[in-house]
């Protein structure tokens, strides 16, 4: 793209190189994450174009994941950003995290490990700290509900199991799925969480919930099926 750090004005990028207009002509998935940015930031600053600006911010937080875990505060630190620049960019980031929210009839079959992160990634990625959710589902493996039950370093010696189940039992689930992130965002599970997944799927048996798996959500595409490396099951 042409002169974009002598420049800082998004017209003077020729026409078929504006984001606005590829999106247009080409769909939002032609365009780069710098790109999306500018559109959202509409100006740049002295010396840098809203998508030389995209791309700073971008390399400044370590990508998109990197700019959906930044507080508030912080993302309005950066350079040229501010309060409403700051807010049209995390309400956008939220925007598209609703459209993970299961909602009324579209009830999401879980089939595959792949289908739970698909589900919980993007939001999960995003959080500071460890988060312990709870997938209920029925006797189809539909997604009954999401149960946000724990917030901070696992261990089975302080995780209440039967916090885990309470839900499960109320909303006559069939079946649970456990599912957390690593905020540093390598999925492989740790001893403490084959522990906690070994002492949840007795309890299920137990109380004749099935527990079908146990997620751990990493940064990107990336996450562990503890079910499927026959860790605690």
């Amino acid at each position: 793209m042409a002169n974009l750090q002598g420049n800082y004005r998004i017209m003077d990028i020729t026409a078929d190189e504006r984001p606005r207009e590829k999106l247009a002509s080409s769909g939002a998935q032609s365009l780069a994450e710098e790109e999306l940015l500018a559109i959202l930031l509409r100006t740049g600053i002295q010396g840098e174009n809203a998508v030389a600006m995209g791309r700073r911010l971008l390399d400044d937080f370590g990508g998109i994941n990197g700019i959906h875990q930044a507080s508030f505060d912080e993302f309005c630190m950066a350079k040229g950003v501010g309060p409403a620049k700051a807010a049209q960019i995390k309400a956008a980031i939220e925007l598209g995290r609703r459209l993970q929210v299961v909602t009324g009839e579209e009830r999401p079959t879980i089939s595959s490990p792949q289908d739970v992160a698909r589900l919980v990634q993007y939001e999960m990625m995003g959080l500071p700290q460890e988060h312990l959710w709870v997938l209920l589902l029925n006797t189809k493996n539909q997604v009954i509900s999401l149960q946000k039950i724990y917030q901070g370093t696992l261990n089975s010696s302080t995780v209440r199991i039967a916090e885990l189940f309470k839900a499960a039992i109320t909303k006559n689930a069939a079946a649970v799925i456990l599912v957390h992130n690593h905020p540093s965002g390598d999925p492989a599970p740790s001893a403490e969480d084959i522990r906690l997944t070994r002492a949840v799927v007795e309890a299920g048996k137990l109380l004749d919930i099935e527990v079908l798996d146990h997620i751990v959500i990493g940064f990107a595409d990336q996450y562990t099926s503890l079910k499927q490396k026959k860790m605690g099951f």
